[in-house]
């Protein structure tokens, strides 16, 4: 169990998520302590029902506590509202599913540009991060394909692409390999590794798969709405052989440093 830090990225105290009331009501946390450092990767484990799908939905302002603090580089983010909760999101969040969640008749191109649409961006600027974000995940002159020309571990690198594309603070990733094969999942792993190592990108996973949680640093596992186990994975998974395309390491690239500071969060995030 990690020492808890003032200083870390997310904090958890004490989380409770109630679902329903009076008799019907569900607990699907229960007084969750969890702190996560900039630049780990951790992968959160546990049984369907676990919890852990639904703290990851807190962590990602999908959702909130019904009681306890969650903290994000200081900032009371269970005390910021609706907007300011989505501003938080699409700046310093990205994330990854398990079934892609690609548009059918889109190309990856404008798949990825998906998040910088809703930012904002000017079509020239969403073009360029979105071919820079394909060509970081190996993915260069396949800006055109639709998501049915495309093999299922190219689809999970364009979900990928368009969830590092807005360059964030961390990537939540949510069974990630669970619709892959091995030697995909193995890849897509690696490649997750690369950008928590060059981009410094703060990565939370969720997987049923021992195989999968083993590239991760640490290992959290929920039961019954508990933290029931965080240790530190002393040998992560050797990615050498996992044939990833490495990631950009342009310091222009994005890394937990990026994004408005603290005190500016709930107004600029």
């Amino acid at each position: 169990m990690n020492v808890a830090s003032p200083s870390a990225l997310i904090r958890l105290l004490g989380v409770t998520k109630v679902y329903g009331q009076g008799p019907a009501a569900f607990k699907a946390l229960d007084g969750v302590d969890l702190q996560v450092q900039a630049g780990e990767f951790v992968a959160v484990m546990g049984p369907s029902g676990s919890g852990k799908s639904t703290a990851m939905n807190i962590l990602g302002c999908l959702d909130t506590p019904t009681a306890g603090e969650y903290r994000f580089r200081g900032v009371r983010v269970d005390q910021l509202d609706r907007d300011a909760r989505a501003r938080l999101r699409r700046h310093h969040f990205g994330f990854v599913f398990q079934g892609f969640n690609l548009l059918a008749r889109t190309s990856a191109l404008e798949n990825v540009e998906l998040p910088l649409l809703y930012r904002g961006e000017s079509a020239a600027a969403r073009h360029a991060l979105a071919r820079e974000a394909l060509a970081s995940v190996g993915l260069q002159g396949w800006e055109g394909h639709t998501p049915g020309e495309l093999s299922g571990g190219q689809q999970q690198r364009v979900a990928i692409a368009r969830a590092i594309v807005t360059r964030p603070t961390v990537l939540l990733a949510d069974e990630p390999t669970g619709n892959l094969d091995t030697q995909r999942g193995r890849e897509i792993m690696a490649l997750l590794v690369d950008l928590n190592h060059s981009r410094g990108i703060t990565v939370l996973m969720v997987t049923h798969e021992p195989e999968m949680a083993a590239f991760a640093g640490r290992i959290v596992r929920f039961v019954d709405g508990r933290v029931a186990d965080d240790r530190p994975n002393g040998a992560p998974t050797d990615t050498a052989s996992a044939e990833a395309k490495p990631a950009t390491t342009d310091a222009d690239a994005g890394t937990g440093a990026a994004g408005p500071v603290v005190a500016d969060l709930p107004e600029a995030c």
